[in-house]
């Protein structure tokens, strides 16, 4: 697990309905009963709490120590600076405390004449994983006065040494870290306690990772992505269209490629068209076609584009021959599950239901949440990319992991949702997410714009209005 996951899991925790309040009691609570297992009880121990959550972790974990030891608490930092609720909440429940004793150090003048010889243990709950470079003064002082006493006094750190991993960090006899280990740690001993975390959250897809999948790259046209279209027929034009929309709400630019047949009935000034000669996609564009996809991010292949044998051919050639990140969707798996060899070592998201799942894999998904995500993972690591199977619950795996996705309801069973929903996707991999985020969070988002329709229409609705909710799902996200 990375130190980003940490916070995708807390995200996607309060969404469950865990509050941060109860995962920093869990936090607090598992450092103090971790000391009192190495080290007794009875003990005279000091507490260096910052003005963040890694410091009202330490107020937790002060008030649980304060039943059986002796707590000073040293607040390094302006009170009025305590940041969040629940650091401030369990701040105020420690000022109504007799039995610990509290010292509010606001800079270092104060903290270089301290007198630590007295204390068994030194909690240090001074700074996050989120800090960035060496600490600035007066946690600096304060971590330096803590390594005084390296050696001689016991010294435990909440999550990780404060400071770690610039030059000046605290040196710990361990560090007591949340849940798993981190990757990112090394160098220094730790031990890890449960903080109430479910087990859903190593697959639920949730806010937290629609978070971090839209951080926006540039503040210039074409920076934040730029996705191809490809789709359409003499049949279709819908699909390509609602796609190419969807991906709008997101993406800087979409170019959507159709037979100009179809295109002729498309007037949207937020896609640029590019019609193609004819009424379907035939071998003859696929030279063109990839000229287009040199200058775009990502690729959405498939929607209503067919599946007369010449549009196959187009597809499987135009898939060997394209570099860039490609959702393949709807005719277009058909066309690849007749030569699966066309994506070898490409980047890629196949988006198939059930029946087009059986169609490229020979297998129908059946049984449980985990045996039907068993078996999408086996696919996704023959095939070697990324596997979105759409269902009442979304699986998605990239063969080392999987997914799955909540959001959605009954309403999303009306036609073109599928293409509201490889037009997410393409645009998440335009923004250079890798492809399973790409897939998880396109799902995500679709499934919450189809529920916020719901919510004001009922369950008689279509997919256009769900892309127009896009938006509103993302505000939703980044607010959240």
């Amino acid at each position: 697990m990375r130190i980003e996951d940490v916070y995708i899991w807390d995200i996607n925790a309060k969404w469950l309905g865990i509050t941060p309040y109860q995962l920093m009691e869990n936090a607090g609570a598992g450092v103090a009963r971790a000391i009192e297992e190495r080290f007794g009880t009875g003990l005279k121990i000091a507490v260096f709490s910052g003005t963040g959550n890694n410091g009202g972790d330490g107020f937790v974990a002060a008030r649980h120590l304060s039943f059986e030891n002796n707590v000073t608490l040293f607040l390094i930092g302006d009170e009025a600076r305590i940041r969040s609720e629940e650091a401030r909440h369990n701040w105020e429940i420690l000022k109504k405390l007799d039995f610990v004793k509290i010292k509010v150090l606001k800079d270092s003048s104060q903290i270089k004449p301290l007198d630590l010889s007295g204390f068994d243990v030194i909690v240090d709950a001074l700074l996050g994983a989120g800090t960035k470079g060496e600490p600035r003064e007066p946690i600096r002082s304060a971590v330096e006065k803590i390594n005084e006493y390296a050696g001689k006094t016991k010294i435990v750190s909440v999550d990780l040494p404060s400071g770690y991993p610039s030059g000046i960090w605290v040196k710990a006899d361990f560090a007591v870290t949340f849940q798993w280990d981190k990757e990112e740690y090394e160098g220094f001993e730790r031990v890890i306690v449960k903080i109430g975390y479910p087990r859903e959250l190593y697959h639920l897809v949730g806010p937290g990772d629609a978070k971090f999948a839209l951080r926006k790259k540039g503040e210039h046209k074409g920076q934040n992505g730029k996705l191809l279209v490809i789709g359409g027929s003499e049949d279709y034009f819908g699909a390509p269209y609602l796609a190419a929309k969807a991906a709008s709400y997101l993406v800087d630019l979409v170019y959507l490629a159709m037979p100009e047949y179809s295109a002729r009935r498309i007037n949207d000034p937020d896609v640029i068209l590019r019609p193609f000669e004819g009424r379907n996609f035939g071998k003859k564009d696929v030279e063109d076609v990839l000229a287009l996809a040199e200058g775009v991010d990502a690729v959405v292949i498939g929607p209503g584009i067919g599946t007369r044998a010449e549009t196959k051919e187009f597809v499987l050639e135009f898939l060997r021959w394209c570099e860039k990140p490609v959702v393949i969707d709807a005719d277009a798996l058909k066309a690849v599950a007749e030569d699966l060899e066309a994506i070898k070592g490409r980047k890629f998201v196949l988006t198939p239901h059930a029946g087009e799942f059986r169609i490229l894999f020979g297998k129908k998904p059946e049984g449980s949440l985990e045996e039907k995500a068993k078996l999408v993972m086996e696919k996704a690591k023959a095939v070697g990319g990324t596997v979105l199977l759409k269902g009442v619950y979304d699986i998605i795996s990239d063969g080392n992991v999987w997914k799955y996705n909540k959001t959605g309801n009954r309403g999303m069973t009306t036609g073109g949702t599928g293409d509201v929903l490889a037009g997410l996707v393409g645009a998440l991999l335009a923004f250079g997410n890798e492809p399973l985020r790409a897939a998880s969070v396109g799902a995500f988002l679709n499934g919450m714009a189809g529920d916020m329709v719901k919510e004001e229409v009922g369950e008689n609705f279509t997919a256009l209005e769900i892309a127009r909710k896009v938006p509103y799902a993302v505000k939703w996200v980044l607010e959240f």
